[in-house]
């Protein structure tokens, strides 16, 4: 199996141990190893006191015969190939949490609403769930526009959503805890990769995604990054279609002339939901092999493989945290657990599941250290709660609600699952904001005090903005 040699695939240690994140810290990341260990252990010190001045809130929720969990995921659109899954996910992780005594003394109840791959629906549910539900937290949301859609939601109303999923980053709310990959998480590390030896060193790039926020900001980061690595513009083929599209054989025809041209061609793919399935047959169609054009997909797992043909993609990557392929004692009780709630064998596990498994046990963790389901208290008794993941290794809690991940890339196989060919040799701390966009590179995330925002520059010394 292959490591990654080069300095962006960064290793991060747990709180309190020495940081190494690389060959060329900036100061945001000086800032953060300074801040890192006396913030964590200020938030656990807090956590009583906010307990104790919130009495009244707690009262109210103590009285709750349940602790209700929201569930904020679409079980019905262009997103449901995705999102059902993790809805099944977090009601299998509160069923065994009932069946280990609940929490404080409680049943965990959960409590399912379908936003329907609609925007504007997900703020609607949102509200629902915290204002008429009374839930005491949320897992939810796949796509960066739903989440933009509730923040503003769960900040109004201070609720707590755990969001499952990879996205672009250049966002640190206080109410969101993001457990899926920021871009130096999945998309850095992969192209690091193609461009190695091992990868194919990748000379041509098309950058193809649905067209919407994640896709557009990820892609204008991998743009100034290539640019950085000394990738021409000329080099660099960007393609954009709406969420649900079907038609692709002009678009994959454009694809396979780019990648004629001389030099090592990739696909890097942001393509999200029902249009992978389209998009992967039409490359078999024109008979576009890995070995020729290799496409790396950072929404594509084993979920959305298991409906297709997967004969003629094998050999294609996906870049994630975690693969059901991944031989680990914790991922294998997973895994069991998983088929015995469900009731089919066949159903296989992906990396926004073991997104859902690291929060909920983290959300357990910090709501035990609390003594309180109180949103303020919990969050800060989030701060150093580690847990373990399902790839035999340790998730950590930073101060920017980013977690330490490994990141692994795989190679598509005939059965649908994939086979690890390349991991970072440790752990890597998610960054709220790149280091690849200008406005971004001076901007620090850390919610404790003094600094208590997600927007900190680290150059005026000052948050900007609003508060994510």
């Amino acid at each position: 199996m292959l490591q990654s040699t080069n300095g962006r695939a960064r290793t991060a240690r747990a709180p309190g141990s020495d940081d190494s994140r690389g060959k060329h810290p900036t100061m945001k990341r000086t800032l953060a190893r300074a801040r890192s260990m006396p913030v964590i252990r200020n938030a656990l010190r807090h956590a009583a006191a906010i307990a104790l001045v919130t009495g009244a809130g707690v009262a109210g929720a103590n009285a709750q015969e349940t602790i209700k969990v929201g569930v904020l995921h679409s079980l019905s659109g262009t997103m449901a190939i995705s999102e059902t899954t993790l809805k099944d996910t977090v009601l299998m992780l509160v069923e065994e949490q009932n069946k280990r005594g609940g929490l404080l003394g409680k049943k965990l109840e959960a409590v399912v609403v379908d936003p329907a791959s609609n925007w504007p629906l997900f703020a609607e549910k949102a509200r629902e769930l915290l204002e008429a539900r009374k839930v005491a937290v949320v897992f939810g949301c796949w796509t960066s526009v739903s989440r933009k859609s509730v923040l503003p939601v769960f900040e109004e109303l201070n609720g707590l959503l755990f969001y499952p999923v990879q996205y672009e980053g250049e966002e640190s709310s206080k109410n969101v805890f993001y457990t899926g990959a920021a871009p130096n998480q999945q998309a850095i590390p992969a192209v690091d990769y193609l461009m190695s030896e091992e990868g194919g060193a990748v000379k041509r790039w098309v950058l193809a995604g649905t067209d919407y926020v994640y896709p557009r900001t990820t892609n204008k980061i991998l743009e100034n990054y290539l640019a950085a690595k000394g990738v021409a513009e000329a080099d660099i083929m960007i393609n954009y279609t709406p969420f649900g599209h079907s038609d692709w054989q002009t678009i994959v025809a454009e694809i396979k002339k780019f990648g004629s041209e001389g030099k090592k061609t990739a696909v890097v793919s942001t393509i999200n939901g029902d249009a992978n399935v389209p998009f992967y047959k039409e490359l078999g169609n024109q008979g576009i092999a890995a070995q020729d054009i290799p496409v790396v997909a950072f929404s594509v797992g084993e979920e959305e493989l298991s409906g297709i043909d997967t004969g003629p993609l094998v050999g294609h990557l996906a870049a994630w945290n975690y693969f059901m392929s991944v031989d680990s004692q914790e991922n294998a009780s997973f895994i069991e657990a998983w088929h015995a709630f469900i009731k089919d064998e066949k159903r296989v596990s992906n990396d926004p599941m073991e997104a859902h498994y690291i929060g909920f046990n983290m959300w357990v963790k910090a709501v035990e250290k609390a003594g309180t389901t109180d949103v303020d208290a919990v969050r800060s008794a989030m701060y150093g709660v580690s847990v373990p993941n399902l790839t035999g290794g340790i998730a950590t809690m930073f101060t920017n609600h980013h977690l330490s991940k490994p990141v692994l890339i795989g190679e598509i196989q005939a059965d649908g699952q994939f086979d690890v060919v390349w991991e970072t040799p440790g752990t890597v701390i998610g960054d709220a904001w790149t280091d690849y966009l200008p406005e971004s590179s001076q901007i620090l995330a850390d919610w404790m005090p003094p600094v208590s925002c997600g927007n900190f520059n680290v150059k005026t010394a000052q948050c900007s903005g609003q508060n994510y």
